[in-house]
């Protein structure tokens, strides 16, 4: 490592006591030293200390090595919350492999093209989801069953135990180097491969701990799926403060409200859709104390809030993307706000505010990359750098240069910038639709619909929902003496792309275009949007 020092000298030191390469994995070494007897994970009647929780993950990280893993090969998961899951965000990068977390909402035909498009030589998976590799070849990888169990007799725990307790010894040269490799729907309809480091996976982590307000006595319950820009980070900050995992293998309103009491949670996350799920919960009560919900995809409504605080759920509204880690911004609360009502807070708190403590500070440019005015009412896209962007789409040079134009992340979100420095969304340029929190395609679910021998063209945006904040509606216009019901397109869809991706409803008829007979989405979603002051929920 050369150093400039000063005056403009330069030394190199091949091992810099003052520089260690930032490793979220550590901070598992750092909680099981600390508090070894402490419980780190909760899942079911089973339980973890940190100690149990250090040596799992070493079993795994070697037992990983031990079967031929290579630097940087790698290891794909498909599995709900479960300490597997949690298990493997840890050990993978202790290891020196690449994570490569399923969406364990996608369709087979997607995790096939992830697995060939990854190289992933490894495989996890949870027996409830092994029905999704029906028919995909797996030959060549390295699968392991996890049946979740805990018991000697389950495939994984077998796995474990013929690793060694001990740490490996580290293979991380440069905390640039990639961590995990997270697939989100892009907008040619195939997924990209965003690549993770270690350094933004790090700090990231921290900003976590800080604007969640975690520490050693947070017990956090995990809602949100690991495999979501893994976990937001979440896996890691929990670890880092020794705080408690409290696994969750499906989003259960009773059994959430359950863990509320019988665990002491004091920490969740999740879309909108969960929090609804939450507070309409007939088992909902208020609590005896805080808890902390971060909210992202779209911002509390004043509705929603309301309920939230009847119960002592307390929202923190933050915003990212896939490439940047997860949540990038926060809304943070200014004291002055304590006075208003819910509705006028609410107001205030559904801008995506400004950048992470960790991160540099968010821009709202136009298409000279200049800064728009910050009076709320001019409209510019989001634009984003620092040490929490991706590095870049796996074998996908050109999408990355597009994506870093300018020297800057372009997140395809349209915005405003208010005087106080908050920017808060209004529009997306690109056709993406983000329902539930999960990402859709526009464009892919017209690939699908478009392979229906009925369907001339179609043209599909995202619509307002009261329960999952947008939806795809699909325009179609049939071919001349063919006829399909709606029913039957929707079905047709679903055969061949994840269910959630696929439209509720269908119209049938002309689709607007342009003099040069380029369809105008816009016009579309102008009609369907009539009466909202945004055309994003």
């Amino acid at each position: 490592m050369q150093v400039r020092l000063v005056g403009g000298e330069t030394e190199t030191h091949p091992m810099a006591v003052y520089r260690t390469e930032l490793n979220p994995a550590d901070f598992l070494t750092r909680s099981a030293w600390i508090y070894p007897a402490k419980t780190a994970i909760v899942h079911g009647e089973r339980r973890y200390t940190y100690r149990q929780f250090a040596e799992r993950v070493n079993r795994f990280a070697s037992r990983l090595r031990a079967l031929g893993l290579q630097k940087h090969d790698r290891v794909a998961v498909l599995s709900p919350n479960t300490p597997a899951m949690l298990e493997a965000t840890l050990a993978v990068p202790a290891a020196g492999g690449i994570l490569t977390a399923l969406n364990t909402r996608i369709s087979t035909p997607e995790i096939g093209y992830i697995l060939e498009h990854s190289g992933a030589p490894f495989l996890f998976v949870d027996h409830e989801l092994e029905p999704m590799l029906t028919g995909l070849d797996l030959s060549g990888l390295t699968v392991v069953r996890i049946a979740d169990t805990g018991l000697p007799d389950d495939p994984y725990e077998e796995f474990l135990a013929a690793g060694s307790p001990d740490a490996v010894a580290s293979w991380l040269e440069d905390e640039y180097e990639p961590l995990a490799l997270n697939y989100t729907s892009g907008t040619t309809g195939r997924p990209k491969g965003v690549l993770y480091h270690y350094r933004g996976a790090y700090l990231n982590a921290l900003g976590e701990v800080i604007e969640a307000g975690l520490s050693r006595d947070s017990v956090y319950l995990w809602t949100l799926p690991m495999f979501h820009c893994n976990g937001w980070c979440f896996p890691w900050a929990v670890t880092a403060v020794g705080g408690t995992h409290v696994c969750l293998r499906r989003v259960d309103a009773r059994r959430i409200w359950e863990l509320f009491d019988s665990e002491g949670v004091t920490h969740y996350c999740g879309a909108p859709t969960v929090h609804i799920t939450i507070v309409n919960c007939e088992y909902a009560h208020t609590l005896p104390r805080p808890v902390t919900g971060l909210i992202a995809a779209a911002p509390p409504s004043p509705t929603l809030m309301a309920q939230l605080r009847a119960l002592n759920l307390h929202p923190v509204h933050v915003y990212g993307l896939t490439e940047t880690y997860g949540p990038m911004t926060v809304c943070e609360r200014r004291p002055e706000w304590a006075h208003l009502t819910d509705e006028e807070q609410a107001t205030f708190l559904s801008r995506q505010g400004q950048a992470y403590i960790v991160g540099d500070l968010v821009r709202v440019v136009g298409e000279d990359m200049a800064d728009v005015p910050r009076d709320g009412e001019t409209l510019g896209e989001v634009v984003m750098r620092g040490n929490n962007v991706m590095l870049g789409y796996y074998k996908a040079p050109e999408a990355t240069a597009e994506a870093f134009r300018g020297g800057w992340f372009h997140s395809g979100d349209l915005a405003v910038w208010h005087p106080n420095g908050d920017i808060e969304l209004r529009d997306r340029s690109k056709d993406i639709i983000i329902s539930g929190g999960e990402n859709i395609s526009t464009i892919e679910v017209e690939q699908a619909l478009m392979a229906h021998p009925a369907v001339l063209e179609c043209a599909v945006v995202a619509v307002p929902h009261p329960h999952w904040g947008e939806r795809p509606k699909a325009f179609v216009t049939l071919k001349p003496g063919q006829s399909v019901t709606e029913g039957e397109l929707i079905a047709f869809a679903r055969s061949r792309i994840a269910h959630f991706k696929c439209p509720d409803t269908v119209a049938f008829g002309d689709l607007p275009k342009t003099s040069t007979g380029k369809v105008q989405k816009y016009v579309l979603r102008e009609r369907e949007w009539a009466g909202h002051a945004k055309r994003i929920n």
